[in-house]
């Protein structure tokens, strides 16, 4: 009997690299699409965005504060060399604050204290909870550590806060209580997307709590909305080429939105793609205002920087928006306009209204900044192209003592 020699099968060496790299190359591809499938649907990784400080209740320009222990809290007031304690349990919980020539007086019970500057924190000189007011103007309670010095004749008072606490207190300011919880996650990234890419903003600490940066009232409880979508989108953030950008966003565009460009401002490091708002084009905010033609001097629809000329002598509201037609009435105008804001960026009428009708967060980014891209943000600040704040943000965003210049309302 014959027996058959079998003969191994020669494979060609090109087609067996490539078997075996496809062997290789499918597990390799399959992790780190599982990963980055983690990552991109875990809205609540670690966030390595720092601590930021925020310049509070200075459109006030006090003279005067009254810091106070919240119930269960201690602060413990550094002045100089002097440790003063308030909590409801010794009896005195509340301090008042003073400017006097260049020091800061403070008086607690029968103490008082004078130094150059002071400083709030706990018992371990951790983050805490406290209120502190203008008297007969404004309350406010912070969690975070305080610092309280004089600057220009008033004293400025500045709290140093976790960003997801800054990012919840922002999303919490600028929504209403029928917001979508979608909306108010779109809202979170584009607020903590501002915090990591324009920091620095003023002397001596990084934002205000006005529209000049982001509008900041008291930190929502942890069961609200604000508080929940800041939680579900926790480290997220808007770039564009790779870098963080300072997402602009405004209440109600006219049913397209604009760029800086369109507006005669200064270009942003994102150019701000001017979109379709399919809600505000079929449900425009409308306005009427009847202005004098003396102080509508050089105004013109789409025109941020004569509109906000105007706003800042007259008031932030005078003038709501840039799209409007102008009639004349003697030696007054007519303006009928539509939209709330500069129209930059993320529509918040636009936002709840896709929300809505059952779109994501992310499906809401995408439309109202294009070529975007939503990241766990786990680098360090990086600073912007260029240099001066003309490279960070338009110009007509640095305008502190005019309280919503940028017009997110």
């Amino acid at each position: 009997m014959r027996v058959a020699k079998v003969m191994p099968m020669r494979m060609p060496v090109a087609l067996l690299l490539f078997v075996l790299g496809a062997l290789v190359f499918v597990p390799v591809c399959s992790i780190v699409g599982a990963q980055s499938d983690r990552v991109a649907d875990s809205s609540a990784g670690d966030s390595s965005v720092p601590d930021v400080q925020i310049g509070v209740l200075g459109l006030f320009h006090p003279t005067q504060f009254s810091l106070s222990a919240t119930a269960g809290c201690a602060l413990v007031v550094h002045a100089g060399e002097e440790r003063i304690v308030l909590e409801k349990s010794s009896g005195i919980d509340s301090a008042t604050v003073r400017i006097s020539d260049r020091d800061v007086v403070v008086t607690a019970g029968a103490r008082v204290v004078r130094a150059a500057k002071l400083t709030v924190n706990g018992r371990k000189s951790e983050p805490v909870d406290f209120v502190l007011a203008i008297p007969e103007k404004i309350r406010r309670r912070y969690h975070g550590t305080l610092e309280i010095r004089t600057s220009a004749g008033s004293l400025t008072a500045i709290v140093t806060m976790d960003s997801e606490t800054a990012v919840a207190s922002v999303v919490a300011a600028e929504s209403t209580l029928e917001t979508p919880l979608e909306a108010l996650k779109a809202q979170a990234v584009a607020a903590r997307s501002y915090l990591v890419a324009s920091r620095g903003r003023h002397h001596g600490f990084d934002f205000c709590d006005t529209t000049h940066c982001q509008f900041l009232r008291n930190p929502p409880p942890p069961n609200s909305a604000a508080a929940r979508a800041t939680a579900a989108t926790r480290g997220l953030v808007l770039t564009y080429d790779s870098r963080p950008i300072a997402a602009m966003y405004t209440r109600s565009c006219s049913g397209l939105t604009r760029t800086p460009g369109e507006l005669g401002l200064s270009p942003a490091a994102y150019p701000y793609f001017s979109v379709e708002c399919e809600h505000c084009r079929a449900h425009p905010a409308r306005w009427s205002r009847r202005i004098s033609a003396k102080d509508a001097v050089r105004l013109h629809s789409f025109d941020e920087s004569a509109r906000l000329n105007i706003d800042r002598r007259l008031g932030w509201d005078v003038i709501p928006s840039n799209t409007f037609a102008v009639k004349t009435d003697r030696d007054h105008l007519i303006l009928e306009g539509t939209g709330e804001g500069h129209g930059i960026g993320l529509c918040q009428s636009g936002a709840k209204a896709m929300a809505e009708a059952g779109a994501d967060f992310r499906q809401i980014l995408s439309h109202y900044y294009p070529n975007t891209t939503v990241v766990n943000w786990a680098g360090p600040v990086v600073e912007p192209r260029g240099s001066g704040p003309s490279a960070r943000l338009p110009w007509f965003l640095f305008d502190f003592n005019h309280p919503r210049v940028w017009c997110v309302r």
